[in-house]
């Protein structure tokens, strides 16, 4: 599943190509639960109608159109976006729909420009999908009135991050990490690295955590993040490019997938053990 910084990286690519394009077409295949809109509402507020902006909430890619509806996309775990015109750029699974031939046997979206441009989503698993809403009513679908606030916003500050985990007292602190109702689009290699940073066991206690370590771990995780999208993402094995280049972040990480080797802070043994239900990589001579 990709991660906050991948999704991140989806939407600045696209970002720089999609707005101001105008849609006169849109093809759906075979799959019902990759794009469940009425025709009706297609042919309303999608044809004719064109990109004013390519936004991100969590792991969700939001597309506003001029007909003040949005498309909102979750890929999951097997999905690209391709944009084909006189620039290409495309993310996702690894699959050869990224730079072959398409639309392809995996291609459940076709989106098609005025200028002869076009956007596809393919999804081999399905799992993915695109919802067709009223941008005023995407706050208020249940994803989003659940998420907690997004870690890189400038408002978002130290004192707010410490603030959002005191009503999971008596959780672990990478478990709360990786709730999004406390923090939105944290995984588990940025918990990981994060908590490493921080010096901080995973396993310890939300009510355990002081101040001054929650300011420390906010600063980490906000690094962590800001590198990770910086280097494409991370996941290297599910996300690559449409060039076939895959995110570099893991060149980088500190502790995740690190296991048995030497800790670069200590030199002592990194270990990796089952918690919050996920792989965790620690230190343990260092996370106290």
């Amino acid at each position: 599943m990709p991660e906050l910084p991948e999704v991140e990286t989806v939407r600045r690519g696209l970002a720089e190509l999609l707005p101001g394009r105008e849609i006169i077409a849109v093809q759906h295949f075979d799959s019902p639960k990759s794009f469940p809109n009425s025709d009706t509402d297609v042919s309303e507020f999608m044809i004719g109608a064109s990109v004013v902006m390519v936004g991100r909430r969590a792991k969700v890619l939001l597309l506003e159109l001029s007909t003040k509806y949005s498309l909102v996309i979750h890929l999951k775990m097997t999905g690209q976006l391709v944009f084909r015109g006189e620039a290409v750029f495309g993310a996702g699974h690894p699959s050869d729909s990224l730079i072959g031939e398409l639309p392809d046997r995996s291609t459940r979206v076709v989106i098609d420009f005025k200028d002869g441009s076009h956007l596809y989503f393919n999804d081999q698993r399905k799992f993915g999908w695109m919802r067709l809403l009223p941008t005023l009513e995407i706050p208020n679908i249940d994803f989003m009135k659940k998420v907690g606030p997004e870690p890189l916003e400038t408002e978002f500050t130290a004192v707010a991050f410490a603030d959002r985990f005191k009503r999971r007292a008596n959780t672990n602190i990478k478990a709360a990490l990786l709730d999004q109702t406390v923090v939105a689009g944290v995984g588990n290699i940025y918990a990981d690295e994060s908590l490493w940073g921080a010096k901080i066991d995973p396993r310890r206690l939300v009510k355990s955590i002081t101040d001054a370590e929650f300011t420390h771990l906010y600063a980490e995780l906000r690094d962590v993040m800001n590198l990770a999208i910086e280097k494409g993402g991370s996941t290297d094995k599910n996300y690559v490019n449409a060039e076939g280049k895959r995110g570099s972040y893991m060149d980088f990480a500190r502790v995740f997938r690190r296991e048995g080797q030497k800790c670069p802070r200590c030199g002592n043994e990194i270990i990796k053990i089952k918690h919050a239900g996920r792989g965790t990589h620690l230190c343990e001579t260092c996370q106290k």
